[in-house]
């Protein structure tokens, strides 16, 4: 019997010599050690970070919710359009209603202020569409599309120009920084994990 062996020294050639059974055990003990490149990874094995950018923005995802006002308006789809042409990928999504724990834990970072009580009233009063949107520099483009909090002063043909009637029934909200992002993420959709990418059209809302 013959033992083929890898010897590390060139990827093309093998060392070749007689060997006994015992020979072969450390060997598959390695091979079923190490699986073969192109091997499927199990669940443990999957790299859970986010694939990198072959652009020059930072490929990043965050916190996206279609309030209440807009679900009634019905334009949720329309918001879910507007995300999609602009390039990011809407990674889950799912319509939901709050109850007013969730709602002062979205909002916690207003308490105290003179408008938090509106801001969870509203977010009470109807279904939502929570979304995980995922893209180059995701953040800071969410927030453009989404435009000024003030539909009065946000940029003509940004979302809450065209769809907002108020500071409060705005349409959209959007985390408004990476720390925003990560922490809203986390109440809505868990710890980070592996999510795949499905096209809107394939999911109810």
């Amino acid at each position: 019997m013959l033992l083929l062996r890898w010897t590390g020294r060139a990827r093309h050639w093998l060392d070749v010599r007689p060997a006994r059974w015992v020979d072969l055990v450390p060997v598959l003990e390695q091979v079923r050690a190490k699986p073969w490149a192109g091997a499927e990874a199990t669940p443990r094995e999957v790299d859970r970070t986010l694939p990198k950018s072959e652009g020059k923005g930072l490929r990043e995802r965050t916190f996206v919710m279609v309030k209440p006002d807009g679900v009634a308006k019905g334009l949720s789809d329309e918001i879910v359009a507007r995300i999609e042409r602009s390039g990011l990928k809407i990674v889950s999504m799912r319509r939901m209603r709050f109850d007013r724990k969730l709602a002062e834990e979205l909002y916690s970072v207003h308490r105290g202020k003179d408008f938090f009580e509106r801001l969870v009233e509203h977010v009470l009063s109807g279904e939502v569409v929570v979304m995980l949107v995922e893209g180059e520099n995701a953040i800071a483009r969410m927030r453009e599309l989404s435009g000024a909090t003030d539909p009065t002063k946000a940029a003509k043909g940004t979302i809450r120009s065209d769809f907002g009637s108020s500071i409060t029934e705005n349409v959209i909200h959007a985390a408004d920084s990476a720390e925003s992002a990560e922490r809203e993420m986390r109440i809505f959709f868990g710890k980070p994990k592996i999510l795949f990418y499905e096209h809107s059209s394939k999911v109810k809302i």
